[in-house]
């Protein structure tokens, strides 16, 4: 069920200023009938500022006006407007710890996935494509000590966004006629005896 935004000072208020019961509004904001009635007492929120539903749109004067008629009746919580945020765009963060491992992840790509567009990589491990072409021409500063790791198991991206960031690439070589690079032979298991 979907509680009304900030319950408590919603309860406050509907105690306040309207003739519900304990149980209509301890149902309505999510809360224990016995906490509707500390509330009321001024043991519990004291100082609290009541929030007001109906102003808020978040039930109607009608509403409320038909549960004070009837005990047994419970609020409706409106249906919200506002449309759902979208998750932003922009760079992925890396902790400082793992931010070394990306040359050996972009390594890995280029040498696995060679399908994969700088774009791709940039928005997969989150760097730019300055590193990539350093790591890829072999130019770049810890050349010497990049060896080409997994970036999944390193923690740079998850698997199944790589997958997506694969299957968009070949899709993209089939339309442009070219052939898709077969996939890289499975990673032999090593003992850890």
């Amino acid at each position: 069920m979907t509680l009304p935004l900030m319950p408590k000072a919603t309860a406050v208020w509907l105690i306040d200023k309207t003739a519900l019961t304990f149980d209509q509004i301890a149902e309505f904001c999510g809360m224990h009938p016995l906490e509707v009635q500390a509330i009321a007492d001024g043991e519990v929120a004291q100082g609290i500022m009541g929030y007001d539903p109906v102003a808020n749109s978040q039930v109607t004067a009608q509403d409320i006006e038909r549960c004070e008629a009837d005990p047994n009746a419970r609020l409706r919580i409106m249906a919200s407007s506002n449309p759902n945020p979208k998750k932003a765009r922009g760079g992925r963060y890396t902790p400082v710890a793992k931010r070394n491992d990306r040359p050996d992840a972009i390594a890995f790509l280029i040498r696995n996935y060679p399908q994969l567009s700088e774009l791709q990589l940039s928005k997969l491990l989150g760097t730019t494509k300055e590193t990539i072409q350093k790591v890829r021409e072999r130019s770049h500063w810890n050349s010497a000590n990049i060896k080409p790791r997994d970036p999944v198991i390193l923690g740079l991206c998850k698997q199944s966004d790589l997958n997506d960031a694969i299957a968009q690439a070949n899709e993209r070589l089939t339309r442009e006629g070219r052939a898709v690079p077969p996939p890289p032979p499975p990673m032999p298991e090593t003992d850890a005896a």
